[in-house]
């Protein structure tokens, strides 16, 4: 049997039969959950009404959901994202199937193609999560980063997802971009001009620090054209900044096709 709902409500429903003795406040919390699958940012206001409860309902199942890191309070706004616990439910199902399985067999072969090191990272917040590697051949070379988290404003792949933002939504990341500097001087004119060439030329580069090590990333999207993660080739400055960098960036945004077109198919 089929019930007919508002195009919001189904969307944040599954399409399972509705349970005989459904509890109200469960149901609730799920299909509040369900909403930040379709927006990156919702308001108290903006969930009552999909919800079709009272503005003090919302704010208890919001305020709930955030005591349990299942959602967040942006610093300076009234809207609420995703929160760690979710994005970490998340990232369980991406090491088992999805992008993960997709991803890998492409940035294998293009790992043992030229003996550098592949990485997929995806943006959460203002940081940066290596969700699969495929290490390359060379004796030197960068190690496996699965799992690891890194301020996204440090690292090529996090600058790549970093430029993909609009200034409103990287004006809301920057208290947390600071906060993650842990005391360093932040020079937000730099970051913006290093976006600014990422945007030009196509791709992001950056140099580490003392480990001698450069990487280049490049944007994987869905099909709606929106950033979903980023690709990179790391190995050492040697061989990624002086050596034949151009034909690494060719084979940058091979890789990054290739991925897109596996995503999208």
């Amino acid at each position: 049997m089929c019930v007919n709902q508002s195009s919001g409500d189904a969307a944040t429903r599954g399409r399972g039969e509705r349970p005989a003795y459904p509890i109200s406040s469960v149901d609730n919390a799920l299909r509040l959950l369900g909403i930040f699958k379709k927006q990156q940012r919702v308001r108290v206001s903006d969930a009552a009404v999909m919800l079709g409860v009272s503005v003090s309902t919302a704010h208890r199942l919001l305020a709930m959901l955030q005591f349990h890191d299942f959602v967040m309070q942006e610093t300076g706004s009234r809207s609420y994202v995703a929160g760690p616990a979710l994005l970490d439910i998340g990232l369980a199902v991406v090491r088992s199937m999805d992008i993960r399985t997709l991803a890998l067999p492409v940035l294998a072969e293009f790992a043992n193609r030229l003996g550098e090191t592949l990485h997929l990272v995806r943006l959460e917040g203002a940081k940066a999560r290596y969700i699969v590697s495929a290490e390359g051949a060379n004796a030197l070379r960068v190690a496996d980063r699965t799992g690891r988290v890194v301020p996204a404003h440090t690292s090529a792949t996090g600058r790549a997802l970093l430029a993909e933002l609009s200034e409103k939504e990287f004006k809301r990341l920057l208290p947390e971009l600071i906060a993650l500097n842990e005391g360093d001087a932040f020079d937000e004119q730099a970051l913006r001009d290093e976006l600014d060439r990422t945007r030009e030329r196509g791709y992001a580069f950056n140099v580490g620090g003392d480990d001698g090590i450069a990487s280049m990333a490049a944007v994987i999207r869905d099909a709606d054209g929106r950033a979903l993660a980023a690709i990179s080739i790391s190995g050492p400055v040697a061989r990624i900044q002086h050596g034949n960098r151009a034909v690494l960036v060719r084979h940058l945004h091979a890789a990054a096709a290739k991925l897109e077109d596996t995503l999208h198919s």
